[in-house]
């Protein structure tokens, strides 16, 4: 386990996609331990019948930063008259969500230097080295690092393998306002909530599952997710008084009115939010409010409120525009750009309670460590 005790272990049995294919596994160590499980993903895969290794590919992408991808391009259309945006759509950017310092003035790229970002990650990430998520491979990169160690403690039994191609872009960061790229500072309440909850996670780990956080229990993923590289798919299906997003992650459906109803009262709250839809001229507008103590994204729980924005803005991308706003949370709102590349994959299955037996192994572990520590 690369050192890491067996609190530490991933316990789901994953879909995980690589470059060029998908398969199931799930691993403590180097050990594989869903042989013979029987997830039946349309014919893919049962259990893990073969590695081939291949080459994580790294490209570049400049250019695309909203604007209609082609000249004559028109957007297609549903019977009833809206922007068609059925389909998969895959978030696998290598932009880092915040501005990094040595960027600080820059909110995009030369095509030269795109480039060269991408031969930097495709030389450092071959497949065999630690696997980098969220804004991992771009800090790498950046910094022309000659090596890699993950430091993300709930997956370090991964290599790159197990990750799917990630696109560079020419801008500097997905936050697009406020205008220096970074998140808004926390307000002293919000401060003193994420102190407390990093102080509870060091000092009581896994007393009973309710110490593991929801992605940890398979619960959800919340909403939004917009990490990417890591089953960051979603696929959309249509009607005229409804839309759903799957989210590839825990197979979470987003099953989201057009017809105008009002948001639940305010009483009732839900893991991924109460979503409500309306179109803006071509724009798709998804507003969620009623999100549950019990959420959490970035820290922000039960006062979150989120507004999406799709525009389908070329034949491969939909422009994905989300703005946070918590005033007991973040000081000021913020927004966020995220181009979505139309994928032929389908969205698999991802499975993360069946045949789960890590939780139970989670708890004995820190049982087990509790009770060395005691005989010392």
């Amino acid at each position: 386990m690369r050192g890491r005790l067996v609190t530490e272990v991933i316990w789901q049995c994953h879909v995980h996609r690589t470059g060029r294919q998908t398969v199931n596994v799930r691993t403590i160590g180097n050990q594989e331990l869903c042989k013979g499980v029987d997830m039946n993903y349309r014919g893919l895969f049962v259990g893990m019948m073969a590695l081939i290794i291949g080459v994580v590919m790294f490209v570049p992408v400049t250019g695309q930063t909203g604007t209609t991808e082609s000249q004559g391009w028109t957007v297609p259309r549903t019977p009833d008259g809206h922007p068609d945006l059925q389909g998969v759509w895959a978030n696998n950017s290598a932009t880092p969500l915040e501005r990094p310092d040595t960027l600080s003035d820059r909110a995009e790229l030369t095509e030269e230097e795109v480039a060269d970002l991408a031969l930097r990650a495709r030389e450092l990430f071959n497949g065999e080295t630690d696997a980098a998520f969220g804004d991992s491979v771009f800090e790498a990169a950046l910094a022309n690092q000659q090596g890699y160690t993950s430091s993300d403690t709930g997956t370090g039994n991964y290599n790159q393998f197990w990750l799917v191609d990630r696109e560079f872009e020419n801008r500097t960061a997905l936050v697009v306002d406020p205008p220096d790229g970074r998140v808004p500072a926390l307000t002293p309440d919000g401060s003193a909530r994420t102190a407390e909850r990093r102080s509870h996670r060091e000092d009581h780990p896994a007393d009973w599952t309710t110490d593991r956080n929801n992605s940890d229990r398979c619960i959800t993923y919340g909403v939004p997710r917009i990490r990417a590289g890591y089953n960051s798919y979603f696929q959309f299906v249509q009607t005229a008084d409804h839309v759903a997003i799957v989210k590839e992650l825990i197979h979470d459906v987003r099953i989201i009115p057009l017809d105008g109803r009002p948001h639940l009262e305010d009483s009732l709250r839900q893991w991924m939010g109460d979503s409500r839809a309306h179109w803006e001229g071509d724009t798709l507008v998804v507003e969620t409010t009623n999100y549950s103590e019990k959420s959490d994204f970035m820290g922000s729980s039960e006062n979150f409120q989120l507004v999406e924005r799709f525009t389908r803005v070329g034949p491969e991308t939909l422009n994905w525009q989300l703005t946070f706003t918590d005033p007991t949370h973040w000081t000021r709102p913020w927004t966020v750009l995220i181009s979505l590349k139309k994928s032929e994959d389908a969205v698999f299955e991802f499975a993360c309670h069946e045949g789960n037996i890590a939780m139970e192994g989670i708890l004995a572990g820190h049982r087990s460590q509790e009770r060395a520590q005691a005989e010392q």
